[in-house]
């Protein structure tokens, strides 16, 4: 049976109000509230979160989505911007990170564009995707791009984190790498920091060459972003793969997820997994003080 505060006659109110003070005092604020979520916890939910796909949670072993976007720093109230965000791995569980105190903006090719083009293709299918699902998707900004003709990103020192996930052997590929590390500069706020991950060559690799096979050296990703003015503040082997020879016949797609060659040797790139990547954390300076 349950006692209400005003059912209680009028000596006892005071008794019973010395009594919960006491407790108060005693457990101190767990008493009157729970602890609040962490940002790791936070991170943890959207991960867990049964709206991804079984193929979407079966890449996390490979991919490490903790880890990583805890290395880049990423904080639920952080203005995030994911550059070429593919299907929309990452996007899923940013969104939901970000959701409320946050905000998240991706770039996207124009999905009504011709189908006969790959990146115009792949816009109509992420797209489609994002309008699915409204209650998850609903609150990313889509920032429309056409590079190396149309690439601006909005405000200048806008956002507190910018990501790419495996993206420049396309920027090297379409001409117009350094084009996008120097706008990514221009958007990101001083003191903010650039997160790359990228299929990585061998030391010393042509990388116009290697970049059509999807792998791009270290150094040369290192300088394109310190050419736009980047900072390199640190380098992380949570996506390394020593398993990984890059030689393969239809270069890193040959690998898991994509097994380019279907059926053949399946077995022999299973056990490699997925491609070898650099991590990187760059940073963009701060101007001096005056």
């Amino acid at each position: 049976m349950s006692i209400s505060w005003r059912s209680l006659p009028c000596p006892a109110r005071p008794a019973l109000a010395w009594i919960l003070a006491s407790l108060a005092l005693v457990l101190g604020p767990a008493a009157s509230a729970a602890p609040s979520e962490s940002a790791t916890e936070r991170l943890q939910r959207a991960i867990a979160s049964p709206d991804r796909s079984s193929e979407s949670r079966a890449r996390d072993a490979a991919r490490h989505p903790l880890q990583t976007l805890q290395f880049f720093g990423v904080e639920p109230d952080m203005q995030v911007l994911e550059l070429w965000p593919g299907g929309g791995w990452y996007t899923e569980i940013l969104a939901v990170f970000l959701t409320g105190d946050g905000s998240l903006a991706i770039t996207n090719y124009d999905p009504t564009g011709p189908q006969d083009q790959a990146q115009h293709r792949y816009a109509r299918v992420l797209a489609d995707r994002l309008a699915a699902d409204p209650a998850r998707f609903g609150a990313i900004e889509v920032i429309e791009i056409e590079p190396p003709d149309r690439f601006d990103l909005g405000a200048k020192d806008r956002f507190d984190r910018i990501l790419t996930f495996r993206n420049n052997h396309g920027w090297i590929r379409g001409g117009y790498h350094d084009q996008v590390y120097r706008e990514a500069f221009r958007v990101l706020k001083p003191g903010g920091v650039l997160g790359v991950v990228q299929h990585r060559a061998p030391d010393g690799a042509d990388a116009l060459a290697s970049a059509e096979n999807g792998y791009v050296p270290e150094a040369y990703v290192i300088e394109a972003a310190q050419r736009a003015g980047f900072r390199l503040d640190a380098r992380s082997e949570i996506n390394a793969n020593p398993r990984d020879t890059k030689d393969h016949p239809k270069g890193v797609w040959t690998l898991p997820p994509s097994f380019r060659l279907g059926e053949v040797d399946r077995a022999k790139y299973e056990a490699i997994g997925e491609s070898d990547r650099m991590t990187l954390r760059f940073v963009k300076p701060a101007p001096p003080a005056p």
